[in-house]
């Protein structure tokens, strides 16, 4: 017996999965930043400060994308290779070889951005 219209109902749950860390997180915030005001500390200790230096996130995202995407070409490669060298052709070889390259990319990014908040 097949069921009909069950995925139909997927969206509507995602949706409000969504909205509800969005609400959460917000309201939390919000209840945070009333307590501390009732307690009298300052609004200051939210704005962020000027000596304090980091790198403009435009910089950190495509450091990490450019680094990302070199891992997955690295990937691809690898496990080109891998196949065309021995025998071994399984299907996860493909997607495992560049999930594994890609996320040693983004911990290289991760590096990456570390030190260039140092500069």
């Amino acid at each position: 017996m097949q069921q009909v219209g069950s995925e139909i109902i997927i969206v509507p749950i995602m949706f409000g999965i969504l909205f509800g860390i969005v609400y959460l997180f917000f309201s939390t915030r919000n209840k945070e930043r009333m307590a501390l005001i009732e307690k009298g500390i300052g609004a200051e200790i939210f704005s962020s400060k000027k000596d304090r230096r980091t790198a403009p996130i435009w910089k950190v995202l495509i450091l990490n994308i450019a680094v990302l995407m070199m891992g997955i070409g690295a990937g691809t490669l690898i496990a080109m290779f891998i196949e065309e060298a021995s025998s071994f052709s399984n299907d996860a070889l493909y997607p495992g070889i560049i999930f594994l390259m890609g996320g040693a990319g983004l911990f290289a990014g991760f590096n990456l951005t570390k030190n260039l908040d140092k500069e």
